[in-house]
């Protein structure tokens, strides 16, 4: 790993200073270090079961925003087989933030759909760093009507710090986009699983986890604002982001609690990002299971759980 998050800091020089030893070694300067480098390394894995045993709701944010942390992409690559990508909207033009198709799952056919944030800086500016046009929710209809003709269920993966705000997608209607979207997401008679990746902002993640069932990975975040536009709004000073985070409730963690999420898919210890293999495949597991959970269901039941789903929403927190 090369990034460091903030809080990390302490644990970044700590290897640092054992991938140092081991560079001498290899560079073949006759000093035994090893004994000294698995000391190093032993403390740095106490570091870090101790930075990431109890997240603040802001530390959740930057973990679900880690640059190397797995995306749409690279999940898609690993999870599924015969991925054929769907492009455009047949309207006005193909949105590259967010990625959708045809593939198998465990030999299954299912219909994806994601946002992708890009990994580097080209790649970012493509993708338009995971923000959605309204051409990209209009795409995401097309691909939820085709899954919904031919009965394919259909699996999201969100991770969108929010719709794009931008002049030319409000010109084009972006906000009938997004209540389309989630109108469909509604409408359809084949299960619908959603898997919130990194981070779930606003409407822009709604209109794709309108599910029947949404589980979150355990560094995840969802909320209908992001905790810097929170606190510009409500303090108009971007740097209370901490105070808004606490606020928001919108820690995996959280959500469960209030009955927005329905599971939590484990990280390896510090995030998704220090192990991609290991999460890829915890998010496997759980995506077979919430699709064995709904196989059987009607179209009629399928829709009726997910439209009380959403009625039922939040009635736990409240009871409590």
């Amino acid at each position: 790993m090369t990034h460091y998050l903030d809080f990390e800091k302490p644990l970044a020089e700590i290897e640092g200073k054992a991938e140092e030893l081991r560079a001498m070694a290899r560079a073949g300067e006759g000093v035994d270090v090893e004994e000294e480098a698995a000391a190093l390394d032993k403390k740095a894995a106490t570091m870090l079961r101790d930075l990431y045993k109890d997240l603040t709701p802001w530390r959740k944010c930057q973990v679900a925003r880690h640059p190397e942390r797995p995306h749409c992409r690279d999940y898609i690559k690993a999870l599924f087989t015969e991925f054929t990508p769907l492009a455009g909207d047949r309207n006005f033009a193909d949105d590259h933030a967010v990625m959708g198709g045809l593939a198998r799952l465990n030999d299954r056919p299912v219909m994806v759909i994601g946002h992708e944030k890009g990994n580097d800086t080209k790649s970012r500016i493509e993708r338009n760093f995971g923000m959605a046009r309204p051409e990209g929710y209009r795409k995401a209809i097309r691909l939820l009507e085709m899954a919904d003709k031919f009965g394919l269920p259909v699996i999201t993966l969100i991770d969108t710090p929010g719709a794009y705000p931008g002049k030319g997608a409000e010109e084009r209607g972006q906000s009938e986009a997004i209540a389309r979207s989630t109108e469909k997401c509604l409408q359809i008679g084949v299960p619908l699983v959603s898997v919130v990746i990194g981070e779930g902002g606003s409407g822009g993640a709604v209109a794709f986890a309108t599910a029947n069932r949404v589980a979150m990975l355990q560094h995840s975040v969802y909320s209908v604002i992001s905790p810097e536009g929170c606190a510009s709004i409500l303090w108009k000073d971007a740097e209370k982001m901490r105070e808004a985070a606490e606020a928001l409730r919108l820690t995996a963690q959280d959500l469960i609690k209030l009955g927005i999420t329905d599971r939590i898919i484990d990280e390896p210890l510090g995030g998704a990002h220090r192990d991609p293999k290991t999460a890829i495949e915890n998010v496997r597991a759980a995506l077979g299971e919430m699709l064995k959970d709904l196989d059987g269901k009607s179209a009629k039941a399928l829709i009726s759980d997910r439209r009380q789903k959403y009625l039922d929403m939040g009635s736990k927190g409240l009871a409590a």
